[in-house]
């Protein structure tokens, strides 16, 4: 007796009970997976991106709103701050480094960012072609922005004011670009990366040539090791930049610097470890409910399955009994209404997971729409081995139960009865 032949043409024999048992499980697993799946790719480029970075410094308003327009390049930035006052930070004997960001143009909807050659190396960039900029109006794009606008070394173009493409055009000044990156896995992937001096003289379009050189002379004063730095320069006055990302020699002593940034100045600081937990806990609670629903989800399925047994075994009685009487024991019997909830259970983890790589990719695809943010579908995780061995046990403890049953009955005379 072929008790997998038997338990499938079982199946088949009802096909719209199995379907609704197969698909509850299904839309559990899936859900679960999907959650665990974006979970884990949330929390890679989270930590990738903030990695060596111990505190960020902006102008006053969100903190939340500063790391994630500083860091991550997906929300608008609190404002401009003074390169008086970011020179002045940099004098700290607790600074060990300092990368400047000024924001606020960009090109068919990708950042353009301006800083210094220490963000590519903060990200451990490898350019794929050309190379890094030396002059104002050179740019480096990111891998992900060269392929979907098709750039190469040599192209110009104008940027956009502000953060999407309906933004003034800044017809009179064109970058060029002279280095594409390799894919990082951050979001360098998705940036195009130019000097400082750049976004000032895009941005002072009418004012002459020695403002932006001022600028220049302003920046390197913020470059410059800490010690070397003895007075305010006059240069620096009306140049600003977006905010400054920071690294301290002692961690611990720089939140106490942070601390008086806070009290004593127009500025404001962010620690991104403590806001991004911040941005965890308050998604927590979100992704806790819908893990809930999901485990809902799969009992019902379990429900299912043990309901769609029972009122099987007790239309088939006769049949059981038949096949008792015929040699087959119970055991056997027992064996084959197991089956049935074992195949449930597989073809509903495995439909499950299909579902939640489709929904990682539609996910994926309106992420990277709107915030030019990928997620890699990824192979199975540790986590879902353990939910395939859940999703087992609930689809065997659901068919065990009604299976019992089949030690219960008397052969003769559930023959005679029939």
């Amino acid at each position: 007796m072929n008790l997998l032949k038997i338990s499938t043409s079982n199946l088949k024999d009802k096909p719209l009970t199995s379907f609704l048992s197969i698909l509850l499980m299904a839309l559990g697993i899936a859900i679960i997976s999907l959650l665990l799946l974006a979970g884990k790719q949330i929390e890679e480029k989270f930590t990738r991106n903030v990695a060596g970075i111990d505190m960020v410094v902006g102008a006053k308003g969100s903190p939340l709103q500063l790391i994630l327009s500083s860091i991550y390049q997906i929300d608008a930035p609190t404002g401009n701050i003074s390169m008086e006052e970011a020179n002045r930070l940099t004098r700290s004997p607790l600074v060990k480094s300092v990368i400047p960001l000024s924001m606020g143009d960009n090109y068919q909807g990708y950042r353009i960012v301006g800083t210094n050659p220490k963000y590519l190396e903060h990200f451990q960039a490898e350019f794929e072609q050309g190379k890094v900029f030396e002059n104002p109006m050179e740019i480096v794009v990111g891998a992900k922005v060269a392929k979907n606008l098709g750039l190469k070394v040599g192209d110009s173009f104008a940027s956009q004011h502000g953060y999407d493409q309906e933004g003034h055009a800044h017809d009179a000044k064109k970058f060029k670009v002279v280095g594409i990156l390799k894919n990082t896995n951050s979001v360098l992937d998705q940036m195009m990366v130019t000097p400082l001096e750049s976004v000032w003289e895009v941005h002072d379009e009418g004012h002459h040539e020695e403002e932006v050189g001022k600028g220049a002379n302003a920046l390197k004063l913020l470059e410059e090791d800490n010690n070397n730095v003895e007075a305010n320069s006059p240069m620096d006055e009306g140049k600003e930049i977006t905010s400054m990302l920071v690294k301290f020699r002692n961690p611990a002593m720089g939140m106490m610097m942070a601390r008086s940034i806070n009290l004593n100045s127009t500025l404001q600081t962010a620690t991104p470890a403590i806001e991004i937990n911040r941005l965890f806990a308050l998604m927590g609670f979100g992704i806790d409910a819908l893990k809930l629903i999901a485990l809902v989800i799969i009992i019902v399925s379990g429900l299912s399955v043990f309901v769609s047994l029972y009122n099987s075994l007790k239309e088939r009685k006769y049949e059981m009994a038949l096949m008792l009487s015929m040699g087959a024991s119970r055991t056997r019997l027992f064996l084959l209404l197991l089956l049935e909830g074992l195949i449930i259970s597989v073809l509903g983890f495995v439909i499950g997971i299909i579902l939640s790589r489709l929904g990682l990719w539609i996910m994926s695809e309106n992420i990277e729409q709107n915030f030019h943010y990928d997620f890699n579908v990824l192979s199975l995780l540790k986590e879902e081995f353990w939910l395939f061995l859940g999703g087992l046990f609930i689809g065997i403890l659901a068919a065990a139960i009604p299976s019992l049953g089949i030690y219960n009955i008397n052969i003769s005379k559930t023959l005679a009865d029939e």
